[in-house]
């Protein structure tokens, strides 16, 4: 159970941070909202997660998650370009995750 509070706190900070951009600077109150709401969650889902999980690695995999979300986000909401070798990286970011997941014992 905690591995799911992790992906979905992951899951949160990609939509605390695309709520962020919404906010522009802190003017547009339904996005912050939001923004409130996501970020609330987040911490209290990577709160849950850190009950069985090491800080270090739930960090690891939490931002990974985030970072491979907004990408996708900005590839295919916000159209932005993204060339071969940064999206090699995103894979070595992925293959990281998959690996600290397989390896993990608890303690």
């Amino acid at each position: 159970m905690n591995w799911l509070y992790l992906l979905l706190a992951g899951i949160m900070e990609i939509g605390w941070l695309i709520s962020l951009k919404y906010t522009e600077g802190f003017t547009k109150i339904i996005p912050l909202i939001f923004y409130a709401i996501f970020g609330f969650t987040n911490a209290y889902l990577f709160s849950l997660s850190l009950k069985a999980i090491p800080m270090a690695i739930a960090y690891t995999i939490w931002m990974g998650i985030a970072i491979i979300g907004i990408t996708i986000t900005e590839i295919f909401i916000f159209n932005k370009e993204y060339d071969l070798m940064k999206l090699i990286f995103m894979m070595l970011i992925i293959t990281g995750i998959i690996g600290l997941r397989i390896t993990f014992k608890p303690t």
